[in-house]
């Protein structure tokens, strides 16, 4: 396994690669010998690569940066909802290679198990290191301790997933894993601190804090979605008038105009007809759009962290409604306070199923043995190896 210091230099290769090494010994706090003592096992072992010189516009030595081997390995990542699976391959930085959406024949752990095995199958992608599997409850050391939308209760389910691919099985909250995606890869990279909201079929809400995504069992409680936002919205399933479930979700913004229509709707219709004009559905969305500003708005103030990723299936009302969402920010905002950065990450499912393969992929890196006697310091098993 890795030393501290090792792990330190894993990743800040694999998030910020390819770096120079003085950008590394400002990084790591290491001197330059130092540095290239820590270096050479991870290129030796083929871990890590020296590019091409390139001149960073100083006078001296050409730079070689640092960077991780190009196809070291690929990973996949599965988010699970109450009807289906989202499946991606994606290599060691969480660049989506495939992704697939495949239907749920039921809700039984172990079938859930066999289908999470059987399309990662056939993603048609060799060697992989790791499967992260994410899901909206709370989660425990590779177990499910309740998972509402599967209504799951004590499952040891990252060992069903792992008995069936003999493939290193990683399990993790979804908003967990979706921060820690936007944190390493994504929006949020070299942002010190932010939060991520999402919309969708529910509400989520994470939180990073000097470079730190915030652990806590209560991520998959779903506190988030009952923050109060209007006094005069619709009630939410457990009575709570004007939350965040009950103004933000898709399937209460599509039950709202499905309702004033008398006819059904799904979220898709809803945006179209607001987009469109639409008396109804516009009056519904600009609701919702001022709702989602309140919530960004009490996120910032009373984290302290300027900084917001918008996430999730449902995140086309922003594009839809942003002069609203910006103005209710505003309002709830001191004038003096410092303008809130907003970051839109609309790739909807695939951002969740990145996050699960995210979490894969630093268990791998944790897993990397360079002093061992295994040919590959980040063994593969299986027969995805």
């Amino acid at each position: 396994m890795l030393s501290d210091s090792e792990r330190a230099l894993a990743r800040a290769v694999l998030i910020h690669g390819p770096i120079s090494r003085s950008e590394l010994t400002s990084r790591l706090g290491l001197s330059p010998p130092s540095l290239t003592r820590l270096a050479k096992p991870f290129l030796d072992r083929g871990l890590l690569v020296e590019l091409d010189d390139r001149s960073d516009g100083s006078v001296g030595r050409p730079v070689r940066p640092l960077d991780v081997r190009p196809g070291l390995a690929h990973f996949a990542g599965v988010k699970i909802t109450g009807e289906s699976l989202h499946v991606v391959a994606t290599d060691v930085r969480a660049a989506l290679l495939v992704y697939v959406e495949v239907p749920l024949r039921g809700h039984e752990p172990e079938v859930v198990a066999d289908e999470i095995a059987r399309a990662v199958r056939a993603l048609g992608v060799d060697r992989i290191a790791g499967v992260g599997v994410s899901l909206g409850g709370e989660v425990r050391d590779g177990r499910v301790e309740f998972a509402p939308f599967l209504e799951w209760t004590e499952v040891p389910f990252a060992q069903l997933v792992e008995d069936r691919l003999d493939i290193p099985v990683s399990l993790e909250n979804d908003l967990v894993a979706l921060a820690e995606a936007e944190r390493w890869f994504g929006l949020g990279r070299g942002i010190p601190g932010f939060a991520v909201i999402t919309i969708g079929a529910g509400i989520g809400y994470a939180l990073v804090v000097n470079g730190s995504v915030v652990h806590s069992r209560e991520a998959g409680v779903g506190l988030g979605g009952h923050l109060p936002l209007s006094t005069t919205g619709p009630v939410c399933h457990v009575g709570h008038r004007g939350c965040a479930e009950a103004m933000l979700t898709s399937g209460s913004i599509a039950a709202q105009v499905s309702g004033a229509l008398q006819r059904p709707l799904d979220y898709d219709d809803v945006l179209r007809l607001a987009r469109e004009g639409h008396p109804a559905a516009t009056t519904v969305v600009d609701e919702a759009a001022a709702a989602l500003g309140r919530f960004v708005a009490l996120a910032v103030n009373l984290t302290l962290q300027p900084a917001v990723v918008l996430a999730g299936e449902g995140i086309a009302l922003f594009a839809l409604a942003e002069g609203k969402v910006r103005a209710a920010i505003a309002a709830d905002r001191d004038p003096r306070a410092e303008p809130v950065r907003l970051y839109v990450d609309d790739s909807g499912f695939s951002a969740w199923a990145r996050g699960a393969a995210t979490i894969a992929i630093q268990d791998a890196v944790d897993r990397i043995d360079l002093h061992g006697e295994e040919q590959d310091p980040l063994p593969m098993r299986g027969a995805l190896a």
